[in-house]
């Protein structure tokens, strides 16, 4: 059966200097709750309230992880151009085009893994000095 919808009617002002806002709505952002009504009254009526704690460095990471998820998807694109490329090849002269492209492309692959390399380092000595 369908849980009845609990209707709330009953308003309840209350002022709060800023100081008292932004604590409140800083517990709020940590919170499982969805709405800031919610978590107020949870506080109100005294409910428990889930705390979420966020890993700066975990956060850190993952921002680092998606850029290179989205220039290791660039790097696939432009590979799977050069090889079509490659295919459509009639004679040998167009041969010579697409082998200075794909030395351009390997060139660019190579900076952006060393790039990777060194992201990966810098989160590793990050992460052991923590």
């Amino acid at each position: 059966m369908k849980a009845q919808k609990i209707n709330r009617d009953k308003h309840l002002h209350v002022r709060l200097t800023p100081e008292e806002y932004n604590k409140l709505y800083a517990q709020f952002t940590t919170s499982s709750s969805q709405k800031f009504s919610e978590h107020i009254r949870k506080i109100l009526l005294d409910k428990p309230i889930k705390m979420y704690h966020r890993n700066q460095s975990l956060d850190d990471l993952m921002a680092v992880l998606i850029l290179l998820k989205d220039e290791l998807n660039a790097i696939a694109n432009n590979y799977n151009q050069v090889v079509k490329k490659l295919h459509m090849l009639n004679d040998k002269s167009d041969l010579a085009g697409w082998l200075s492209l794909n030395e351009a492309g390997r060139k660019a692959l190579n900076e952006k893994i060393s790039e990777i390399k060194e992201k990966i380092a810098q989160i590793n000595d990050k992460w052991l000095q923590e």
